[in-house]
């Protein structure tokens, strides 16, 4: 008897021993399941969201950049520059200038302000691809005696390039065929250099602007704004 009792009680505890085993191996593969499916179900959002950061970011640019004719109302009115075929290293060099209050403008400080260096290389890099065939090295028409000496004692090639759509250096913009209303306030933001509200601090540009009246600035601008450009606005309803 006492044989048996001993035999079946062994028996019960290995029976005890597997189920407690089992249960526990369950319990694991049941905590795991659940900290993996949160795990798998952040992880899709997470690479659709990569997967649209730059549309996310480009998002806040089309208000203003994506609209035929916008116009901004700081320092004063004119249409907003075009970025669509502009160089990317451009697009960038401006936004670290406004981030750095270099370039005074509200709007655009915040926008800068708010951008990495990865935002605004993916920001430039979407607008650079954008750009118009390349226009010819020879201006598509000529200035009057008047401007030609201003682009002469301005020395505007030398920085801008051929056509002054070839700038030697990428961090340097293109501004052929760029809006002359444009050109005329950003030439007349860099003679405000000690400005603290408006202006443009450039030592080169501003060196340049302030030998002209704003009489030859509008000049210039209007010429250069008349010229074929690489550069272009590419409506943008919206993203998806």
């Amino acid at each position: 008897m006492n044989k048996f009792v001993r035999s079946l009680l062994g028996q019960t505890g290995l029976l005890v021993a597997f189920a407690t085993t089992v249960a526990t191996t369950f319990a694991s593969s049941s905590v795991q399941a659940q900290s993996a499916a949160p795990a798998a179900s952040a992880a899709a959002p997470a690479a659709a969201a990569g997967a649209k950061s730059v549309e996310t970011k480009v998002a806040m640019c089309i208000g203003c950049h994506g609209i035929p004719g916008y116009q901004a109302t700081f320092p004063e009115i004119h249409r907003v520059p075009m970025i669509s075929g502009q160089s990317a290293k451009y697009i960038v060099s401006a936004l670290n200038a406004y981030k750095a209050g270099e370039r005074k403008h509200p709007t655009m400080r915040g926008i800068g302000g708010g951008m990495s260096e990865q935002d605004m290389a993916e920001v430039a890099d979407w607008y650079a691809s954008q750009a118009k065939p390349a226009v010819a090295e020879k201006p598509s028409r000529e200035p009057s005696a008047q401007v030609a000496a201003l682009l002469q004692k301005a020395a505007c090639t030398s920085c801008h390039g051929a056509n002054f759509s070839k700038p030697v250096d990428p961090a340097y913009p293109k501004i052929a065929g760029q809006h002359a209303d444009y050109l005329f306030v950003a030439l007349k933001s860099y003679k405000n250099e000690p400005n603290n509200v408006v202006g443009r601090s450039n030592g080169v540009m501003g060196g340049i602007a302030k030998q002209f009246t704003n009489a030859e600035l509008k000049a210039l601008a209007q010429y250069v704004g008349s010229l074929d450009s690489e550069m272009q606005v590419k409506p943008q309803s919206r993203f998806r």
